[in-house]
Order: structure tokens, then C-alpha cells, then sequence
């Protein structure tokens, strides 16, 4: 089943969020096992990176992240020809997002950070996005009555869910949050948390009411796996435990649909395996990075 990360140009909003706009789209040649295959954009390399090879990167993190709750990556790399990415989406029957699963077929679409305020600019088609004192900082989330029942947590942990909603748990690095100040995109995502940086207060999770879409403010992939010592980096067990609820559901909802590649060929091809990551630094901003032609 694979699942693919697609990003759009952001500069036109200013954001400096370092974060990822995913679109899972479950793909797969069946198999005995039928893995979960998800996929993972590259993004231009970092200014200043001394490790940077060719043009784009994958952080490690991401990667690590979906495997560690069984799931298997496929990097999608960036600036392609039209060609190959013709091909990689016609293997996945296409993402037309809305419109596919209306006609019936289950595409999950996760946001984190930079995919979070993206999903909320296309649904709102506007830039709802108010500056913040968010970076690099530690938060707990104030969960909304909505939250118990959500897709998203209702299988979480009734301990783990009060450690969200009590503790310092969740890594915020943006320094744009989402504002409340649209009806339409009320009337699309149900509203799951907020969280309030002592002035202003910002939505930090929510998932559509019709379709299988869901998005986090918060980075759920650092706490297992970047250890640069700066505010808003949490180890503890709730953190890590919380990374890996939210991986494993997501990875749930990309099983519920049946997309394949042509062969089994084409999957060993596509897979982060053929890639070899570039340790950084036990302090960089990203320990280990993939990097791509």
C-alpha cells in the first residue's frame, strides 16, 4: 500500500516551518504479507548544509517514524520529468484527494506542520495563518470535546490521552499557526485540539468530518528520533509513545485501500532501501538525512 508526501511551493505564505505536507495514498502489489508501503516527498536541501548531496533530502526522522509502526517507505524525489511522475501515479491509480474518495476510494491525507497549514489553505482558499511565539517549544494539548471520538484518538490510551492533554509532550517548530477564523474550514475539519501561546490561541489537530484526512500542528516524529538539545525536543516515554500511536493509526487508515503497483519489481525499486542515509551530527537540526540527485 503506498502513500505519497506532496508538497507545494510556500514561499508565496513566508513559512519557515520545517515540516512535511504528506498525502498517503495506500499502493501495492498483493502480496502474502501485503506490507504498507507509504511515500515520502523530498524537499530542497537546507541552505548552508555541508552534508547536502544533489539537489533534495528526506529527513531520517520521517522514515524511521512510519517504519518503526510497520510501515515500508518509497522516497518521491523532487524537480522529476513529467514522465516519471506520470508513471509513479498511474501505478497508484492517481490522488485526486476529495474527488476520489467521493467516487468511493479511502485516500488518507496526513499534515504535519507545513501539511497542516497547506491542507488548511486549500480548504479555506486562504491564507488563514497568524504569526505565533512557537518555535522550538514543548506544549501539551488542550483537547476539545470532540477529541474522545475522534478517528484520530479514540483508540489512544485513556493514560496516554491525559499525558497529551496534562504534559509538555508535543514538539511545536512554526512560527505560523492556524487561526479559527474561517467557517468553511469549521465546516470541513472537526476541530480536535488547540493550543494557546499565552496570547493567542491555535488549532493543533483536526481531521475532516467525510473524509479520511487528518492533520498535527506538532511534529509526532522527533521525540523517537532527533536529539538536538534545544527547547521543544521531548524523549520522555509519553512522547514517544504518543509518535507512535499517531503513526500506527495513520498507517491503519492507508491499509483500507487496495491500489497496486504493476509488479513486485517495481516495489524493490521504489523503496528508501535503495538509499543509503548521512549521519549529521548527534546534534544537527536533522541527525541522519537521505539525499537525492
Amino acid at each position: 500500500m503506498l502513500s505519497v508526501i506532496i508538497g507545494l511551493d510556500w514561499t508565496y505564505l513566508g513559512l519557515e516551518c520545517a515540516g512535511l505536507f504528506i498525502v498517503f495514498i495506500n499502493s501495492t502489489y498483493k502480496s502474502v504479507t501485503s506490507p504498507c508501503f507509504l511515500g515520502v516527498l523530498a524537499q530542497e536541501n537546507l541552505p548552508g548544509d555541508q552534508f547536502a548531496r544533489g539537489s533534495s533530502y528526506i529527513a531520517a526522522s520521517y522514515v524511521k517514524y512510519l517504519e518503526g509502526a510497520g510501515a515500508r517507505v518509497v522516497p518521491i524525489r523532487i524537480n522529476r520529468t513529467e514522465e516519471e511522475y506520470v508513471n509513479i501515479f498511474y501505478s497508484i491509480n492517481g490522488c485526486q484527494s476529495t474527488a476520489a474518495n467521493d467516487a468511493g476510494d479511502y485516500f488518507p491525507i496526513w499534515g504535519t506542520c507545513q501539511g497542516f497549514q497547506q491542507l488548511s489553505v486549500l480548504t479555506a482558499n486562504k491564507n488563514l495563518l497568524t504569526l505565533t511565539d512557537t518555535k522550538a517549544v514543548a506544549l501539551p494539548l488542550t483537547l476539545t470535546p470532540a477529541a474522545q471520538s475522534s478517528r484520530l484518538f479514540r483508540s489512544f490510551p485513556k493514560d496516554l490521552l491525559q499525558s497529551l492533554a496534562e504534559e509538555n509532550i508535543t514538539s511545536n517548530f512554526h512560527s505560523w499557526s492556524l487561526s479559527f477564523r474561517n467557517a468553511k474550514l469549521k465546516r470541513f475539519y472537526k476541530i480536535l485540539s488547540t493550543n494557546n501561546d499565552g496570547k493567542k490561541e491555535f488549532i493543533s489537530t483536526m481531521e475532516a468530518y467525510r473524509y479520511p484526512f487528518y492533520a498535527v500542528q506538532w511534529h509526532p516524529e522527533k521525540s523517537p528520533f532527533e536529539w538536538i538539545d534545544k527547547p521543544g525536543m521531548v524523549h520522555s516515554s509519553s512522547a514517544v509513545r504518543a509518535s507512535f500511536y499517531t503513526a500506527s493509526f495513520f498507517i491503519s487508515e492507508a491499509m483500507k485501500n487496495h491500489h497496486h503497483f504493476s509488479s513486485p519489481l517495481e516495489e524493490e525499486r521504489a523503496l528508501i532501501y535503495n538509499f543509503s542515509p548521512v549521519f549529521r551530527g548527534i546534534h544537527a537540526v536533522f541527525v541522519q538525512n537521505y539525499y537525492f540527485d
